[in-house]
């Protein structure tokens, strides 16, 4: 999974992504949803919207990934009905919360040190083992992924990785 800020960048991402994120906290809502419908409009792989279910329907996105502090995976899927729906997770407790209320997948880290998330201390391969062994969903690392570390994720459990800087 790709994490974008704008169509454009996505577009340069989408031949190497599955997925795309488009995570814009920056924006407008309304600018936000130009970028949903280019980016949407524009590449072959699904996109989810960061924590915008509203702007995900607007623009025809496959679903929404939630901060693990936002609405529950239950509430998102009660909105989008057949969208994907996944959630950022920071614990075994939160992957398995989140698992429970119905996502699709979760995204957990970071993994390693991170310079999108400044002063957060990395949980570790161990971690990412612990959480993928206990939930049956989808559980994708992030944080401080590079090619190299790639092989290492899958071999602790990660279904995949999502990532920034190694799609820019």
């Amino acid at each position: 999974m790709a994490i974008v800020s704008d169509a454009a960048s996505g577009v340069r991402a989408g031949p190497r992504a599955t997925v795309l994120q488009l995570r814009a906290p920056g924006l407008a809502a309304r600018e936000v949803e130009r970028e949903a419908v280019t980016l949407v409009a524009a590449v072959g792989v699904p996109v989810v919207i960061s924590s915008r279910c509203d702007i995900a329907l607007a623009s025809g996105a496959a679903g929404v990934n939630l901060p693990e502090r936002d609405i529950s995976a239950h509430d998102a899927r009660a909105l989008l009905r057949r969208g994907l729906v996944g959630r950022s997770v920071h614990s075994i407790e939160s992957a398995q919360r989140a698992q429970l209320e119905g996502a699709d997948f979760v995204i957990f880290g970071p993994v390693w040190e991170s310079s999108s998330h400044p002063g957060v201390s990395p949980a570790g391969l161990a971690a990412l083992a612990r959480v993928a062994s206990v939930v049956r969903i989808p559980v994708l690392a992030i944080g401080g992924v590079t090619e190299a570390r790639i092989a290492e994720c899958l071999a602790a459990g990660a279904a995949g990785y999502a990532a920034i800087r190694l799609f820019q």
